[in-house]
């Protein structure tokens, strides 16, 4: 468990815990992404799934983020709180995206096929729980680093949920739970990016608080 779990106060670059090994789990979960965001394009467009797609896309903004992450891990407390909220943003369009694209189905979409739904979606479990698992010891400290906790932990239930709408296709025959899922990612993508959000406007605003602060003395 992360040392800050308890602690309010956002921990400076060189305070983070284990920083080599978390360096090293982000390169494992930008691979592990990239890698999933090429599977579920495939499998998405060859079964037509909405969820699918909209998880491949989500894989693509992880990776992102991953890679973001390990850029300005090294950074300013300020900069890293300002690719935080970059992420937040990114997030939160995804959401928007989805929930678009779900509306446009409603009158434009077929029915997926629920077999490929689901055998990806287990596979897409798999990859998002191993990835969470690596970084559940770093879920706390500073924006930054929730922002990739709440990314692993949302895709996972996500997944869950692409797994129900998989059953829920094949018992119905019908679109619906696709897109039912398809809904849920997208609102959590929009709570994940404004939680993310809030904290990294909370580290600007002390950051600048501080430089004021050492400008008065």
């Amino acid at each position: 468990m992360s040392a800050h779990c308890c602690d309010h106060e956002t921990p400076k670059a060189a305070a983070i815990v284990n920083l080599p090994r978390y360096r090293k789990v982000l390169w494992i979960a930008l691979i592990v992404n990239a890698a999933m965001f090429l599977i579920e394009i495939g499998a998405g467009v060859q079964a037509g799934s909405l969820s699918l797609l909209a998880d491949a896309v989500d894989f693509a903004g992880d990776a992102l983020n991953y890679a973001v992450s390990l850029a300005v891990l090294a950074s300013a407390l300020a900069w890293r709180a300002r690719a935080a909220m970059l992420k937040a943003v990114s997030m939160m369009g995804f959401g928007l995206y989805v929930l678009g694209a779900a509306v446009w189905s409603v009158w434009h979409g077929g029915v997926p096929q629920a077999v490929t739904m689901g055998a990806v979606a287990l596979l897409a479990l798999a990859a998002n729980v191993a990835v969470a698992w690596m970084l559940f010891a770093f879920r706390e400290g500073d924006a930054n680093m929730r922002s990739v906790w709440l990314c692993s932990r949302n895709d996972a239930i996500g997944n869950v949920a692409v797994l129900m709408a998989a059953l829920g296709v094949f018992g119905t025959g019908s679109a619906w739970p696709d897109l039912l899922v398809a809904s849920l990612m997208a609102a959590l993508a929009l709570h994940g990016g404004w939680t993310v959000m809030r904290q990294a406007r909370g580290e600007l605003g002390d950051n600048s608080a501080k430089d004021h602060h050492g400008h008065v003395h």
